[in-house]
């Protein structure tokens, strides 16, 4: 198994990418090279310490692309174009304001995984897709994933003027010269003894010291 005879301009751009800073451009251009020296792919692979296999899936793409195979195909999943148009990646934006427990599900929090789910069972895509998937489709709407898992409203109907107000604090704080953090209160049930090991529900509460 040999790589067919090359054209003058062939030779002259295999060898030209001996000298490319693509380690994949490099490797096929050595064994695409080796090869129309007649060296078998076990050989080649010996001097390579590589696989037989990677010598034989060259040889093949030469045959197949020419010149082109010389470049890395990129790896992005070709799934993302073929599941999300932009219509879907912005009813998967709406999807993510809303909390999992409007469909079904029995946490607040929003994963990766639970949204390829949540996706396939309300019919955004054909199939379940990969989290790597659902990761792109918001990069295309120019959000991070750790920003849109934030995105649930919540259903206290003063959340908004309440936000307003803990933004305005947490402002005045800032200007202050003050350090902003947070803590963990835990909420104990009003019908039990509070010293009970019976924790509910944690929130997260807002302080401030000066400096």
């Amino acid at each position: 198994m040999y790589v067919r005879a090359l054209s003058p301009a062939e030779q002259a751009e295999i060898e030209a990418g001996l000298r490319s800073s693509e380690a994949f451009t490099l490797r096929r251009s050595q064994i695409l090279l080796a090869s129309s020296r007649e060296q078998r792919p076990s050989e080649i692979a010996r001097n390579l310490g590589c696989a037989t296999q990677t010598v034989r899936n060259a040889i093949h793409a030469f045959e197949q692309k020419g010149l082109a195979c010389l470049k890395q195909e990129s790896c992005r999943p070709k799934t993302v174009q073929a599941q999300f148009d932009q219509a879907k990646c912005e009813a998967l934006r709406a999807l993510l304001h809303q909390s999992p427990r409007m469909f079904g599900k029995t946490t607040s929090l929003w994963t990766l995984e639970l949204a390829a789910a949540v996706c396939f069972e309300q019919g955004l895509t054909i199939s379940q897709v990969s989290i790597e998937t659902i990761r792109l489709a918001l990069k295309w709407l120019g959000v991070g994933w750790q920003r849109a898992k934030h995105w649930i409203t919540s259903p206290d109907p003063e959340y908004v003027r309440k936000k307003q107000r803990r933004d305005a604090l947490i402002a005045l704080a800032q200007r202050c010269g003050w350090e902003v953090g947070y803590v963990d209160e835990v909420w104990w049930s009003r019908v039990s003894q509070p010293n009970l090991p019976k924790p509910g529900a944690k929130r997260t509460s807002l302080f401030a010291c000066r400096n």
